[in-house]
């Protein structure tokens, strides 16, 4: 069995199609997902320059993060993988407000406390959600961004990049091809990049 462990922000659709695309390698290969949080206000925090679009884009992001850790922290990682569909559901099939009504809902689908819903305005999860945002970027070398994946082999060692970017998302025996090919190149000694410029905007699925 291989362990993959992937650090999302639940906002961006890029990380939204990378585990949809993980859930269908799981189905084709002898592979277990595991999902964890990280933060695109953080990897973001401080930075000069950023383009007046993307920051309004980051504004709401900071809130649903903390729920997901102050769920993860009240019901173990496992409740994550779940929550997470939850949210990006709403986030990005039904194009929902970020924001109280939208935990509130997904926290209700699965029968999760309510009040997780508080941590949204709460400081106090910030210091577990850094934690766990550093657990996921700093193995990959360079403050990418997600999805950022780490790929544990049978014999313990562990395999982290960034991506694959990619839409729409391979499903079946497609989603297995990709997979072998991102472990094939990921897992070269000394390869570092391979990309070309995006085409089109994410198709989301």
């Amino acid at each position: 069995m291989t362990t993959a462990d992937m650090w999302f922000d639940p906002k961006c659709p890029w990380a939204w199609n990378a585990s949809r695309w993980l859930l269908e390698v799981e189905r084709v290969r002898d592979v277990e997902v595991r999902f964890h949080v990280m933060s695109l206000w953080l990897l973001n925090e401080g930075r000069e320059g950023l383009e007046a679009w993307y920051e309004r884009w980051l504004a709401d992001t900071l809130g649903p993060v903390r729920v997901l850790i102050a769920a993860e922290q009240k019901y173990g990682t496992p409740v994550l993988r779940d929550l997470y569909t939850a949210f990006g559901n709403r986030i990005h099939h039904e194009k929902a407000t970020i924001g109280r009504d939208l935990y509130l809902g997904a926290l209700t689908e699965l029968g999760l406390a309510e009040e997780l819903a508080d941590a949204a305005e709460s400081t106090g999860y910030d210091e577990a959600l850094r934690v766990s945002h550093r657990a996921g970027l700093d193995p990959v070398g360079e403050d990418l961004g997600t999805p950022a994946i780490h790929v544990t082999g049978p014999d313990g060692t562990v395999n982290a990049f960034f991506g694959p970017v990619v839409s729409p998302v391979p499903r079946a025996e497609a989603a297995g091809r990709l997979w072998d090919g991102v472990l094939n190149v990921s897992g070269t000694p000394g390869f570092f990049e391979l990309k070309r410029g995006r085409t089109e905007s994410p198709r989301v699925s």
